[in-house]
């Protein structure tokens, strides 16, 4: 029990509920390894009751939690409630301002209740408060003041769901690119109404070939991948002097060829060759000076990303010349101050870092220009833009912010219905108590980088704010805890940043979701994801929920990158992937008259509502139908997947396998295979009858019943 109480008082769950009535407890082995990781010493039993001893007489000392909530035009923090009469709390905002906040008035009301000045004209931010209490007793902590509620849409919109590597124009470097992504919502706004287009993680992928495909195990999440770049729309492309145009040619030759090999003879996308062509050809760009406007760019845009951007170049530039394993370079290195200095002494490393600061200036650039363009096309929204998870332990953000992430510790899931073993993820998580104690300055600087260009911001396994299943290293999936993080300051700090941007936020709830955890999301306004094949009536009879029933706080589609295609899943074709892939863990026959038996059900639920007028057996009719259903329900987003609208039976990701399946590298096709570039998709006719059902619907027609 002394272990049990240690561990909850630093948020570490003993147990856990995989399903309704029943609990699991967690290996003692992994609880000491968890609060080790949190630099917790329970590794004896005097250990544990040192460390219990601390624990408890610093709850009983603390005024304050480290950090405190106040929701604009809400109730007194529970924090500032509870403090001792007359205590006084002084407040440094974050613009250096100093006040003396009687937030909390101790009067003869009825029952002692506070008289709450909510607010009290603090302006929103995160802001420093002391807590001066009459016995002697001070305490400091973060003040985050943030609204109520978050950004909505303007008004309900419907857009494009995109993997943007694999939407290839008859002018990119043999992957999707940032001039694919500004013609695309150019495209899709201008033509087709569409209010935003939802991009995969642009995240920086982790240096060195091969590159790991996946955008959702980044190096760093901060900045984006230069491998996106639109190496002619550069500025200083059309300026390569004559002595390197021969060297230009030649790349350009190689860049034509990669795109030919993916559009017309059947390759991968393959981003070590696309990277290979495009550095070359951005370190020929860079023997262009910058003019003076583009200089005066270039150095306020330095200035404004500061250390973040110096650790982050320095890595890059770093992993270049010792690998990207940095717990493997020279031990001046692992350590971020002493690398920077450690560079400023080289001959050659200070060009290097100044390089990867110069990509990471274009692409945010460009990156602009698509937000711009989407903006310009009259989408409500705008674009959307995907955090992952977590960073790959290799990365340069586990490298720059050592001291927040958890070392030894993986995030994944525990085991369920669908998954007996669990999940790791490869991905180390974040203290929750070095957030805490840093105001959580880094989740903000990366939300406030995620938000510079984007109209809405989707937030992967959104749950990971509330809680996350830490596997311990070495161990087994079944072998992890959750660790809870402070749900209440990470909202805020969430709702405040995404406020500051004018900005939706889309939350990830897809599977097992811990009660309460949607009730809070939605009174802070974060939309959910809700995906057709899901939603059922679970609370009643099981069928397919009727759409007037769905939850209008949500993104509404048919399905997404992690799952069957619309028209692989009408068609049965996912289950006779998945069988010859060997990840089916029955019957072949049993599986595909179960699968058949799920659509058929479905099918009959949009017949019977009038959305099938061409009746059952025409694929591309069904999948209008399914697209139909979703104009029915509330939902304010309504996301169209991108292969979808062209027919592609084939996933992007096959969840559970690795090299069985080529995830993360096949470029948009038509229901034969054959891929599509951007041009063939604007003009495709099977597109614009799909989107002809968003145009008939604007006006809510298509959204009774």
């Amino acid at each position: 029990m002394t272990l049990a109480r240690l561990a909850e008082l630093h948020g570490v769950a003993t147990a856990y509920a995989p399903s309704a009535g029943v609990t699991v407890h967690v290996p003692d082995a992994t609880v000491v390894a968890v609060l080790r990781a949190l630099g917790v010493d329970a590794s004896t039993p005097q250990a544990v009751a040192e460390a219990l001893a601390r624990a408890e007489r610093d709850a009983r000392e603390r005024l304050l939690p480290a950090t405190v909530v106040l929701w604009r035009g809400g109730p007194p923090p529970p924090a500032l409630a509870e403090l001792p009469p007359d205590t006084r709390l002084l407040v440094t905002t974050e613009g250096g301002d100093a006040l003396e906040w009687d937030a909390v008035k101790w009067a003869a009301l009825e029952g002692d209740a506070p008289e709450w000045d909510a607010g009290a004209g603090l302006p929103l931010g995160v802001h420093r408060i002391e807590a001066h209490a009459p016995d002697g007793r001070r305490s400091r902590a973060a003040l985050v003041v943030a609204p109520e509620r978050l950004p909505q849409p303007p008004e309900r919109v419907h857009g494009l769901l995109v993997q943007l590597y694999s939407v290839l124009s008859t002018r990119s470097w043999g992957m999707g690119d940032l001039g694919d992504l500004r013609e695309l919502a150019a495209w899709a706004g201008r033509t087709h109404g569409a209010g935003f287009v939802q991009v995969n993680p642009l995240h920086a992928a982790v240096p060195g070939a091969p590159v790991d495909p996946s955008p959702y195990r980044p190096s760093s999440r901060r900045f984006p991948d230069p491998v996106h770049l639109r190496i002619e729309e550069i500025p200083e492309f059309g300026y390569v002097g004559s002595e390197y145009r021969a060297e230009l040619d030649a790349v350009l030759h190689e860049a034509a060829e990669l795109r030919e090999r993916v559009l017309n003879k059947g390759a991968l996308i393959d981003r070590d060759a696309v990277w290979a062509a495009k550095r070359r050809a951005l370190e020929l760009v860079a023997t262009v000076p910058l003019g003076p406007g583009r200089r005066a760019d270039y150095c306020d845009f330095l200035a404004e990303h500061g250390r973040a951007l110096e650790d982050h170049a320095t890595y890059c530039a770093l992993a270049e010349r010792h690998g990207h394993h940095w717990r493997d370079w020279p031990a001046e290195l692992r350590d971020p101050a002493a690398a920077a200095a450690a560079v400023r002494d080289d001959d050659e490393l200070p060009a290097l870092v100044d390089f990867h600061c110069r990509l990471a200036w274009l692409t945010d650039r460009q990156l602009a220009a698509a937000s711009r363009a989407a903006r310009e096309a009259g989408m409500a929204v705008g674009l959307v833009h995907d955090l992952a998870v977590g960073v790959h332990p290799d990365g340069a953000d586990a490298w720059a912010q050592q001291d927040v992430f958890a070392a030894g510790m993986s995030v994944g899931a525990p085991p369920d219905a669908f998954n007996a073993r669990g999940q790791d993820w490869g991905l180390p998580p974040w203290r929750p108590d070095a957030l805490a104690a840093s105001g959580h300055a880094p989740y903000r600087g990366l939300l406030r980088d995620m938000l510079r260009h984007a109209g809405a911001l989707r937030i992967d396994h959104v749950m990971g704010l509330f809680r996350l299943w830490w596997v311990p290293e070495g161990g087994e999936p079944t072998e992890g805890a959750y660790v809870r993080y402070d749900a209440e300051a990470m909202l805020a700090v969430l709702v405040l940043e995404a406020h500051r941007a004018g900005a939706v936020v889309v939350g990830e709830d897809l599977g097992t979701v811990e009660p309460g955890v949607r009730e809070a999301l939605e009174r802070r306004g974060v939309l959910g994801t809700s995906v057709l094949w899901f939603e059922r009536d679970w609370d009643g009879d099981g069928r397919p929920l009727a759409p007037e029933r769905w939850r209008a706080g949500c993104v509404a589609t048919a399905t997404t990158h992690d799952l069957p295609s619309t028209a692989a899943r009408l068609t049965g074709q996912h289950v006779l992937l998945r069988h010859r892939l060997g990840l089916l863990t029955g019957d072949l026959e049993r599986a595909r008259a179960a699968d058949r038996a799920e659509v058929a059900e479905w099918l009959g639920r949009l017949d019977g509502l009038g959305l099938l007028p061409e009746g059952v057996g025409e694929e591309e009719a069904e999948v209008r139908a399914v697209h139909r259903f979703l104009l029915r329900t509330p939902a304010r987003m309504v996301g169209v997947w991108l292969p979808d609208a062209v027919g592609d039976r084939r996933p992007q990701n096959l969840p559970g396998t690795w090299d069985q399946y080529p995830n993360w590298r096949l470029p948009v096709a038509d229901p034969s295979g054959r891929p599509l570039t951007l041009e063939e998709l604007a003009a495709s006719p099977r597109l614009h009858r799909l989107f002809a059902l968003f145009r008939e619907g604007a006006g809510g027609g298509d959204r009774e019943g």
